[in-house]
């Protein structure tokens, strides 16, 4: 178990599966964390779910396309544990999936608000909290797909591409201030929404039983199975630790060696 005594951490997406999981990591550490998903009521029962473990957890809803609502967030968690927010967890996103001539503009625009608006709208808040303590750590969640594009998947695709730009960015952009930017390149990862989601599109889209789907994703991964929620949860307290304190601008992958590079 990593050490997080004394730190304080911002989780969106936190009522998801991973986003639940890195909470409950982080908790089980020591740290304190304040929870942040699009509905009060999963907020307030991801929290409880944290809590009943021991964890330290509190949590307000926000829409991470709406600015006003993410620096309502922002300032509560700060005001929740001493005006610190000493580590921020860009979880929240979502997927999509269809032929790129049968994509609208608004399903584009929405992938890329929820993924890459809401992470940038979380950076700009909590930086200022990091650069007066002068300390921080951000890890933003991008995708396999967004170092190797996946068929049907071209705008998440993109979306998740921008994301390793804004890291290596910002990475640049913050090192002089002590806050260090790296993101993670989960592979399809097990009981999650994104996988439930991913694998109903491709039973749809390519008319195959979802035993099928499973297994040409699973043959193309050097290790023979899908991701874990563990196996993401202990990369990104990975990142968040004094362990990774050399390690900036990085696009971590979690895929069983699919992707390599």
């Amino acid at each position: 178990m990593m050490d997080f005594e004394g730190k304080t951490v911002l989780v969106t997406g936190a009522a998801g599966a991973i986003g639940k999981g890195i909470a409950t990591g982080f908790c089980n550490g020591g740290a304190k964390a304040f929870l942040t998903d699009i509905s009060q009521d999963a907020v307030d029962t991801a929290v409880e779910e944290v809590s009943d473990g021991g964890g330290n957890c509190r949590g307000l809803a926000a829409d991470v396309t709406q600015e006003d609502q993410v620096a309502s967030v922002v300032s509560a968690a700060a005001k929740a544990f001493g005006d610190r927010i000493d580590i921020l967890v860009n979880v929240a996103g979502i997927v999509g999936q269809g032929r790129v001539e049968d994509l609208t503009v608004e399903e584009w625009d929405k992938v890329f608000a929820v993924n890459c608006t809401g992470s940038f709208l979380f950076i700009k808040h909590v930086v200022p909290k990091m650069k007066a303590n002068g300390y921080g750590k951000i890890v933003n969640f991008s995708s396999k797909s967004g170092k190797t594009g996946s068929a049907l998947m071209c705008h998440y695709s993109a979306a998740k591409a921008a994301i390793i730009g804004l890291t290596q960015a910002l990475a640049y952009e913050l090192a002089g201030d002590g806050i260090n930017v790296n993101c993670l390149c989960p592979g399809i990862t097990e009981a999650t929404g994104v996988w439930d989601s991913v694998s109903a599109g491709y039973i749809k889209n390519l008319n195959l039983p979802e035993e099928e789907v499973i297994k040409k994703f699973t043959a193309k991964v050097p290790l023979a199975r899908l991701a874990k929620i563990k196996d993401v949860v202990a990369v990104t307290l990975f990142l968040s630790s004094p362990g990774s304190d050399y390690m900036t601008g990085q696009a971590i992958n979690v895929t069983g060696g699919r992707e390599m590079h």
